[in-house]
């Protein structure tokens, strides 16, 4: 995702981002699906691969996937005609990419990315998919004999109401911010510290582990995909104010007694303004 921080982005004359030319992150709620996969391979098997769409800088996001949670494989879906692409053209980019990789017993998305926010990408991707979704998971466990997935889900992004469901596999899972990983054993849990040995040992030489595939690699029309296939319009952008660059502040030295007590007595001082402030408010 974009990386706000620093309110360096880009946009085009018609609203679009620039991905190419903004810095980029991982998107912190994609770590909770990382988690729920990197469980799920301790219990059970497998492998963990890892998949983006994005311009060839978006290697580093796979890479830092790899290195800070897990995967034994990464991906990435990157050509000009997947640029200024919706959650809709994504998600039929990203679902043709997962194709190419089998069939896959559990797709783990992230919740929603911290720019855009919607929350479609995931549930879109599965439509074209065609799997059972369930969403808003904190906890999962799959049956293998009976090739189920059961999990406990958040009712509509409830914290205080919990339901637990099961599907059959393959299965695709949104994973919400609540996702705890449980590692019961202790074999689960020197597994867990193998693996994550194992992964920032890959993430040294991460572009050996890497495919890179364009819209032909994937099979899919260029009508399809990028800005052609967007629904969506753009009506207008607002800039992202960025801070400002120099700060002033006083350098205390801790051993002088007499400065300390003067931060002390200012520190004390805003905080009865505000006491003072809140005591008005709530007269009124």
């Amino acid at each position: 995702m974009p990386d706000f921080r620093e309110g360096q982005v880009s946009f085009d004359e018609d609203g679009h981002l620039e991905r190419g030319k903004t810095p980029t992150v991982m998107n912190p709620n994609d770590r909770f699906a990382l988690e729920a996969a990197l469980q799920t391979r301790i219990r059970h098997g497998g492998r963990v691969s890892v998949m983006s769409m994005g311009p060839p800088g978006y290697k580093e996001v796979l890479r830092e996937a790899m290195e800070t949670v897990y995967a034994d494989d990464l991906h990435l879906v990157s050509d000009r005609e997947m640029a200024a692409a919706d959650t809709w053209a994504t998600a039929i980019t990203l679902s043709a990419g997962i194709e190419t990789l089998g069939e896959p017993d559990v797709v783990f998305a992230g919740f929603k990315t911290a720019d855009g926010e919607t929350g479609h990408t995931g549930p879109q991707t599965n439509w074209c998919l065609d799997m059972p979704l369930v969403t808003h998971v904190i906890s999962l466990d799959i049956d293998e004999a009976e090739g189920t997935l059961r999990a406990k889900r958040l009712v509509e992004g409830d914290i205080e109401e919990i339901e637990t469901v099961e599907t059959e596999l393959p299965a695709f899972v949104v994973a919400d911010p609540e996702f705890e990983p449980s590692y019961r054993t202790a074999g689960e849990r020197l597994t867990l510290k193998d693996l994550r040995e194992e992964t920032r040992a890959r993430a040294e030489n991460y572009e050996e582990h890497l495919t890179v595939r364009d819209h032909a690699d994937i099979n899919v029309d260029p009508d399809y995909i990028g800005l052609d296939g967007s629904p969506t319009i753009v009506s207008s952008v607002d800039p992202i104010p960025k801070a400002p660059a120099e700060r002033e502040a006083t350098m205390v030295d801790p051993e002088d007694t007499g400065a300390m007590q003067d931060v002390l007595g200012a520190m004390q001082s805003a905080v009865g303004d505000d006491a003072g402030d809140a005591a008005a408010a709530g007269g009124d």
